[in-house]
């Protein structure tokens, strides 16, 4: 919904109001548990997630990621500059936004102890805007001193992008590397603007990017140079970007994904197209390698990461091997995935509901 608006425009108007009711945390808990159930029905094993800025809702994310099965990176978000944030929706200093996240960190990995759960905070400035520098100096450093993955938007539209350069004279990237915020553990979302030189830059940080196509669509007022970005070795996985993104479907992505290339290839007069292959690269192993994650593929020694899917037009077809692949990539919806294991764990099923059980 809302998605009417440019960036700067659609973050004020909705977004924050909307993050700032999470203060309520039975309005959190409701909701959240119906995200995970519903990200967990449409196949999803693994969830990088930006929280709020309260630090309680975001372990409430954490409780029932960990209760309903879900593989859950998360963070609770910082943003403390008066001059981007809205004064209801905000953490009123940097001390205290540096406070909380370690609070944060503290409890999701006590969390993580006591359930065995697979779940982890991530350090989390929402983005270069949001944050002043000493926030995103100490976010650095509390990333070195727990040795803890990075999340944040980057070149993700014109605005974002020029914001950087005209605040601290240097590119989104490289501002963030100046703070200590680019490294192997990091998923930058969107980059859409990403230049050349930011290409070497992540390549040579072994930072990860978040491709999120449905999104960008909205509010990234270009298209993500994919193929361009693993030519040059940088490592990409595929995002939903909700709710920026209006699905939460990584099917729905994939489509999108193939289609925005055809488009960028269309403009660019360049080799820009991404297959079916391509795109579930992108939502299977390139995700599991973004997150250091031995998953992402089917093979021994991996975490047990399935769906089981049907083929809806199975009988129409002759069905070879790679038609009913890209039929699987291009009409597979919810009602599809029948089961899902995170670890081997079945997480959801759907058979068994059908099944009367």
């Amino acid at each position: 919904m809302a998605l009417d608006r440019p960036l700067q425009e659609w973050l004020n108007t909705y977004t924050f109001p909307l993050e700032a009711k999470f203060k309520d945390l039975a309005y959190a808990e409701k909701v959240y548990r119906n995200l995970i159930s519903e990200l967990l029905a449409n196949g999803t094993t693994t969830g990088l997630f930006f929280g709020s800025v309260d630090t309680d809702a975001n372990i409430i994310l954490a409780k029932i990621s960990a209760q309903l099965g879900q593989r859950a990176f998360i963070g609770k978000v910082a943003m403390d500059n008066p001059e981007q944030t809205p004064d209801f929706y905000r953490d009123n200093s940097s001390q205290e936004a540096l406070n909380e996240i370690k609070r944060f960190i503290e409890e999701v990995l006590q969390l993580q102890k006591q359930t065995k759960a697979e779940v982890t905070p991530v350090i989390t400035p929402r983005f270069v805007p949001s944050c002043t520098d000493n926030t995103l100096a100490g976010l650095g450093r509390l990333a070195a001193e727990y040795n803890l993955p990075i999340q944040t938007h980057c070149s993700e539209s014109i605005w974002e992008d020029q914001y950087a350069i005209n605040r601290f004279h240097k590119r989104d990237a490289e501002v963030l590397d100046q703070f200590g915020l680019l490294t192997d553990k990091t998923v930058l979302a969107h980059g859409t603007q990403l230049s050349d030189s930011d290409l070497q830059l992540l390549r040579n940080k072994q930072t990860a990017l978040a491709h999120c196509p449905i999104s960008n669509v909205y509010f990234g007022n270009n298209i993500m140079r994919v193929k361009e970005a693993y030519q040059q070795k940088v490592k990409i996985g595929l995002g939903t970007d909700i709710s920026g993104g209006f699905s939460p479907s990584l099917y729905r992505n994939m489509q999108q994904a193939i289609m925005s290339s055809q488009t960028l290839q269309d403009e660019t007069k360049q080799n820009s197209r991404l297959t079916a292959a391509n795109v579930f690269y992108l939502a299977t192993v390139g995700g599991a390698l973004a997150l250091h994650l031995q998953t992402g593929q089917i093979k021994p020694g991996f975490k047990a990461d399935l769906q089981i899917v049907e083929d809806q037009y199975y009988e129409l077809s002759s069905n070879q091997p790679q038609e009913i692949f890209e039929r699987l990539i291009y009409h597979t919806n919810k009602e599809n995935i029948k089961q899902v294991y995170v670890s081997g764990k079945l997480v959801h099923d759907n058979l068994g509901e059908e099944n009367g059980k």
